[in-house]
């Protein structure tokens, strides 16, 4: 597993599996967190890397969405680690196992049931803000997924809202996608935050993104 510090807050977990899959640990004032799971072969190299960086214990975990290459590990974690897992309130049915994901044949767990937790929101359904690291509901490549931007370096993870190659931003991979069009519509919020960095799970990094995004819309036919 390559480890890397992208900002004064964030390390890149990455590893691969024919395409690059990356998890982030975050460093906040209450420990770390942990943004995605990644496969289960990852697990060993989160353990350590939590341990190595001496910024305080893992505190949570938080989920940009349920596919099961974004929560593998978990099981294992949650062994050394009697911490919360976090995802979208409208992603919990789905990687339950008690709704089908769309596109999707039939429903299948990628986490026990009971485990997972909604992210907190406001009366106004405005997701809370956990430790430095702020929520954003980006629907389309699943029901319910989320990216979680911090504020103080203005790095945005983004799961699988895109994928990117040599700094450039791609689409998501349609074979996993359900709602392609909701997911360039949720590519907005890259035009909204202004983020510095991007970090996808699989592809590089992707500096001042907003600089692309007409391009992006462009290609995606997004007026």
């Amino acid at each position: 597993m390559k480890v890397e510090q992208i900002s004064p807050h964030i390390w890149s977990l990455k590893t691969w599996m024919i395409i690059p899959i990356h998890v982030w640990a975050v460093r906040g004032k209450e420990g770390i967190t942990l943004v995605d799971a990644g496969i289960p072969m990852m697990a060993k190299g989160i353990l350590n890397t939590i341990n190595q960086l001496n910024a305080g214990p893992l505190q949570r975990i938080l989920l940009t969405h349920g596919h099961s290459d974004h929560t593998g590990s978990i099981s294992a974690i949650l062994k050394d680690h009697d911490v919360p897992v976090y995802a979208h309130s409208l992603e919990i049915p789905y990687l339950e196992g008690d709704l089908a994901y769309p596109r999707r044949k039939k429903a299948v767990a990628s986490v026990s049931k009971g485990i997972t937790q909604p992210l907190s929101a406001g009366n106004e359904g405005e997701l809370e803000l956990i430790d430095g690291i702020k929520p954003y509901l980006t629907p389309g490549h699943s029901p319910g997924h989320t990216v979680y931007y911090h504020e103080e370096d203005q790095v945005l993870l983004a799961g699988d809202l895109f994928t990117s190659k040599k700094g450039r931003l791609k689409k998501p991979m349609p074979l996993f996608t359900a709602d392609m069009e909701e997911a360039f519509r949720s590519s907005s919020i890259v035009s909204q935050l202004n983020p510095k960095r991007l970090e996808v799970c699989h592809g590089d990094t992707v500096l001042h993104p907003e600089a692309q995004m007409a391009d992006y819309r462009l290609k995606a036919g997004i007026q």
